[in-house]
């Protein structure tokens, strides 16, 4: 239906952005995607055999999900319907639950493409279930989440999850090169101030494209190049792509403890910088310093965890951002340390243990006996003083009678600290045999 800008010719005048004017108009125009949209992607080979399964497009913002999904609804001929998880609530559902049907009984399908998706509580999720299976809906939604932990396995098991990468720099000069295209000329940014331009856009298509467009408004035809301070000056800095409270989050902790655990300290300063940079509480990154202190290195470096606690009554001494520094030196220490799980794997496995054989009493022989009737039942009889015995080592046996030595629940290995350890170890269980304990 016409509406009354178009029908005076207004709407076709009227200053689009250039986000809008660059907007693909077939799948194959999507910059970044090869892998869902390539020759050989997912979504190519299944339109060409003619088959298209409800789906999920899991990816960064600004990495072409709406985009793709539009173009979707073009090649297929179906009839295209958006929502957003955030704004829209069970009556919202049920109208296009209704227009599906009706679309449905007149012989045309209905593409429902669900923008946030995973902002939909699982009641909400479960009602596309019956929609998705009679064919009346083909469900392609679209979240920055994890499906795996945001979605029901229901919807899951109905849809083709598929992945889209954060844009890469050649991806996003590919952006540019078009913008230039459309605008006719090219940004009047010098190479540093377009290696710039490219890192603040942070993989993010919509943001280059944004960015590029405040610098034609900006810069007219004929101006001089500039450079990155002057870029910084023109256009607000984007912060990095770091949600606290969802996968980013998770992501780079893992990616530092695992840096650390890795020995790799130019690394783990490098998450570690990602985090601060994203305004990490520094509290939480300070408690999983310790974490790893204890979990990877242990008591091959016992001075590790003493570092890691300096590091947070440091910062809660100074604060930001002088007290960043000590955080940044506890990595560089955890990072650099010997590594061992020899605390961490004797733990679980005492753990293990202590839950399979219940509440055995410790042996007698090493309980006090404080009263009469314990000192007939044989509380502490026999009992060693180890400071007594020769070597300072009684040999005897601290386990339940029930319970059998076993083989060790602590090994540690020959690294750092621990090598003394494995001597000590080793020297008391040759006194223990030759002691029969």
């Amino acid at each position: 239906m016409t509406n009354l800008f178009e029908a005076a010719g207004l709407e076709k005048s009227a200053p689009r952005p250039l986000a809008d004017r660059l907007r693909p108009q077939q799948l194959a125009d999507v910059v970044g995607q090869d892998q869902i949209v390539g020759p050989e992607g997912t979504l190519t080979r299944m339109l060409n055999a003619g088959r298209l399964s409800s789906m999920i497009l899991w990816g960064p913002p600004g990495s072409g999900k709406t985009t793709v999904a539009r173009l979707l609804a073009n090649e297929t001929k179906l009839e295209f319907e958006q929502i957003s998880a955030i704004f829209s609530g069970v009556q919202d559902l049920r109208k296009v639950f209704d227009r599906a049907k009706l679309r449905r009984e007149q012989g045309k399908g209905t593409l429902l493409f669900v923008d946030e998706i995973h902002r939909f509580n699982r009641a909400q999720q479960d009602s596309f279930l019956p929609h998705m299976e009679d064919g009346t809906i083909t469900l392609v939604g679209a979240t920055t989440e994890n499906p795996s932990f945001e979605l029901n396995a229901a919807i899951l098991s109905r849809a083709v999850v598929m992945v889209f990468n954060r844009h890469d720099d050649a991806a996003l000069e590919a952006l540019l090169a078009r913008a230039e295209k459309v605008e006719g000329r090219v940004l009047p940014l010098d190479a540093e101030g377009r290696g710039a331009l490219v890192a603040m856009a942070d993989g993010d298509g919509r943001t280059i494209i944004n960015l590029a467009e405040e610098v034609f408004a900006a810069l007219p035809s004929g101006s001089k190049p500039i450079g990155r301070d002057a870029l910084t000056k023109l256009v607000q800095r984007r912060a990095p792509l770091y949600d606290k409270g969802r996968d980013g989050h998770y992501n780079l902790i893992s990616a530092l403890h695992k840096s650390v655990r890795g020995s790799d300290p130019d690394a783990a300063l490098y998450w570690l910088c990602r985090m601060l940079d994203g305004g990490e509480d520094r509290l939480f990154i300070a408690r999983r310093l310790v974490r790893m202190a204890v979990e990877d290195i242990g008591l091959a470096d016992p001075n590790a965890v003493v570092q890691a606690i300096a590091a947070k009554d440091t910062f809660d001494f100074l604060g930001s951002p002088e007290g960043e520094l000590a955080l940044a030196q506890a990595t560089i220490y955890l990072a650099t340390a010997p590594k061992s799980n020899g605390a961490y794997v004797a733990y679980k496995a005492a753990m293990r243990a202590a839950k399979e054989h219940g509440s055995l009493s410790p042996p007698k022989i090493i309980l006090n006996a404080p009263t009469k009737l314990m000192e007939d039942e044989g509380y502490g009889e026999g009992y060693a003083y180890d400071h007594d015995a020769p070597d300072g080592f009684s040999g005897q046996n601290y386990f339940p009678d029930e319970m059998k030595r076993r083989p060790k629940f602590y090994e540690p290995p020959e690294r750092g600290f621990e090598r003394e350890i494995v001597k000590r170890l080793a020297y008391w269980d040759g006194l223990r045999k030759k002691r029969g304990g």
